[in-house]
């Protein structure tokens, strides 16, 4: 075996300028030592592989740099900078806090800054995962790291800022460190393959970056693991073939299906992933970030949100064009629902297919929503233009003038039906090349499209396409009311109307009988066990026209009725009576009494052994027999 250095290693930088995705780090330290106000204690926190150990080693070398450059960057050829990128220089000192975090490694470092750095003029600590350290070891790093001498420059890193305890987080510079952006990744790992002389094709490269997740080690160790796989030459198959990721092209191909509702290749395109080895929550998640990318490229302005190449944002933003965003929506609806219940599905294969037929037929409510029927002067829905498949689709059919056609007509096609729009009139329209469409939708294209906006839609088509004579009118009258232009008055008639009938009703009179009998049905029908009893044990009088007076025994079941918020309403409709009103009171009469239990009598051995003999005759035999005699304790 060679002498074969990981990239991480090999290309980990050696200058502030070279820290990748990190700009605001490297001019904060840069400014700090340029105007002499460095702090003596820092606190680099972030997520993984994203370079906070790496400028902890350049601050380190700057501050023992023997001539440092014009712009505060390490020299790399001094003795100091020699020193350290051989790891032998005495003034860097590094621990790993995840396997010395206890009060003795502590107390080890602290006897090693109470010495003055023999060569330079700092002595630098770099403590790597510092929240593992215990919290004694906190404590007894508190006084040094509050107080140190001149010479001594703390850094601190982790990956989990929230474990460690404020009284830290107060004596420290806090740098945050941001995850690493995609197009920064990849131009980085393209200088690595000039400096290879490795040929590499740029969606490759994006694919690297999106695996890593924002961490630029990472993204190295992929990059070198796909090396050893394909070679001098990394390309775009090779890449997802190594890293078992679904290729983007299965998922063009599949919103092709959907756009012409085409369920026959939708389902075998599923199939064919799934025989590739492909889980079904995994090709749930690349589905919905296909769909986020489409809604991403219809707007000029959210454009810079698409994390992809030249090539294949092109081709993102092609199909985007061929796809309503609320088609796209409601895709994505549905695809997030399907990957929530994913595993608790018990037949996981169907449950995904179920979702992918509903976003076959979603284009039907789409169309719906983007084209809906217009009212002309008469009142009639006037037929607009269908919405536009894509250039896969067959379908040919073009809006006609309407003309009179017979009161039959065959069942119409599916494509008729998407073609011509009906009329809103109580007429059937045919055209010269078709049957006449019936004016009312069939439910099944509804019943085919399962998620909420699609029911809403349908309800909405209806309610905007009646049919019969009096179609027109009730159009005028749904549109009347959507602008908000009906007149109060009817409301007002209709109040009215309802107050003279009732008062031509009569007056209901409250009678003793008819409280009792409200009074049981609603104890009998109660599930509460104790509510049932005090009921029963109420005394229920009436005391007025419009009153009704309860007595009971304590002040527990008067609590109890009164939290009882459906007994009101309930005699208030079966006696008729809104005004009704319930008074409560206490006669400790009717208080239930709490019976004690009598207390077994205890029995002498006489009398038990006479209770035996009352139920086997034989025993007393017995006795005489054999002269037995019994005590009589």
């Amino acid at each position: 075996m060679g002498n074969f250095v990981v990239s991480a290693r090999k290309y980990r930088p050696q200058r502030f300028d070279e820290v990748v995705g990190q700009q605001h780090v490297s001019a904060t330290l840069k400014n700090a030592l340029q105007n002499d106000h460095l702090a003596h204690a820092f606190l680099f926190c972030g997520p993984r592989g994203v370079g906070k150990t790496t400028c902890a080693r350049i601050l380190a070398k700057v501050l023992n740099c023997q001539n440092v450059t014009s712009d505060y960057e390490p020299c790399n050829s001094c003795p100091s900078c020699e020193a350290f990128n051989e790891n032998a220089s005495f003034n860097i000192t590094e621990l790993d806090a995840a396997s010395n975090n206890s009060v003795e490694h502590i107390r080890a470092l602290i006897e090693q800054v109470r010495f003055a750095p023999q060569q330079g003029k700092y002595k630098v600590f770099i403590i790597d995962e510092v929240h593992m350290l215990s919290q004694q070891a906190f404590n007894a790093f508190l006084k040094t790291l509050e107080e140190p001498p001149a010479y001594a420059i703390f850094i601190l890193a982790t990956t989990e800022k929230h474990k460690i305890i404020p009284t830290i987080l107060s004596r420290c510079q806090i740098f945050d460190f941001r995850r690493i952006q995609v197009p920064d990744i990849v131009g980085h790992l393209q200088t690595i393959t000039q400096e290879e002389n490795i040929a590499a094709d740029k969606d490759a490269l994006h694919i690297i970056a999106q695996k890593a997740d924002g961490a630029l080690r990472d993204a190295l160790s992929i990059f070198d693991r796909v090396v050893s796989y394909s070679g001098d030459s990394i390309r775009y198959a090779d890449v997802i073939e190594n890293l078992n990721v679904l290729d983007y092209d299965y998922y063009f191909r599949l919103l092709d299906a959907l756009l012409t509702e085409d369920r026959s290749a939708t389902l075998l395109i599923f199939d064919e992933i799934l025989r590739k080895g492909f889980d079904g929550d995994i090709f749930l998640l690349g589905l919905a970030e296909h769909l986020r990318q489409l809604l991403v490229c219809r707007d000029p302005a959210t454009l810079t949100l698409l994390e992809a190449g030249d090539e294949l944002r092109s081709r993102y933003q092609s199909q985007a064009q061929l796809a309503h965003p609320a088609f796209l929506l409601t895709a994505l609806q549905l695809a997030n629902e399907c990957d929530i219940h994913y595993k608790q599905a018990r037949n996981k294969r169907l449950h995904v297919e179920m979702a992918l037929l509903k976003m076959c037929y979603a284009m039907r409510a789409t169309e719906r929503v983007v084209h809906p029927p217009t009212a002309g002067a008469a009142g009639t829905a006037e037929p607009t233009q269908s919405y536009s498949a894509p250039s896969k689709a067959t379908s040919t059919e073009q809006s006609t003038p309407r003309a009179a056609a017979p009161t039959t007509a065959p069942k119409p096609t599916p494509d008729a039906k998407r073609a011509t729009p009906a009329p809103a009139t109580d007429t059937v329209v045919a055209t010269p090349s078709q049957p006449a469409t019936p004016s009312a939708a069939p439910p099944d294209r509804v019943a085919a499209f399962g998620s909420p906006a699609a029911a809403a839609t349908a309800t909405v088509e209806s309610a905007a396409t009646p049919t019969g004579p009096t179609g027109s009118s009730l159009r005028t009258r749904l549109k009347k009311k959507k602008a908000g232009l009906l007149s109060v008055d009817s409301a007002a008639a209709a109040v009215q109307r309802e107050e003279e009938a009732r008062a031509a009703k009569g007056k209901v009179e409250l009678t003793q009988p008819a409280l009792d009998k409200a009074w049981q049905s609603y104890s009998d029908s109660s599930t509460s066990r104790a509510l049932q009893i005090t009921m029963k044990s109420a005394r229920v009088a009436v005391s007025g026209a419009t009153e009704v007076n309860v007595m009971v025994g304590n002040d527990m079941q008067r609590s109890e009725l009164e939290q009882e918020k459906q007994l009101l309403p309930y005699l208030r409709g079966t006696l008729d009576l809104p005004e009704l009103r319930i008074t409560y009171g206490i006669d400790t009469a009717l208080a239930p009494i709490a019976k004690k239990p009598e207390r077994e009598k205890k029995m002498t051995n006489r009398e038990k052994f006479f209770k035996m003999v009352e139920i086997n005759d034989a025993l007393m035999e017995l006795g005489q027999r054999f002269e037995l005699k019994v005590d009589n304790t």
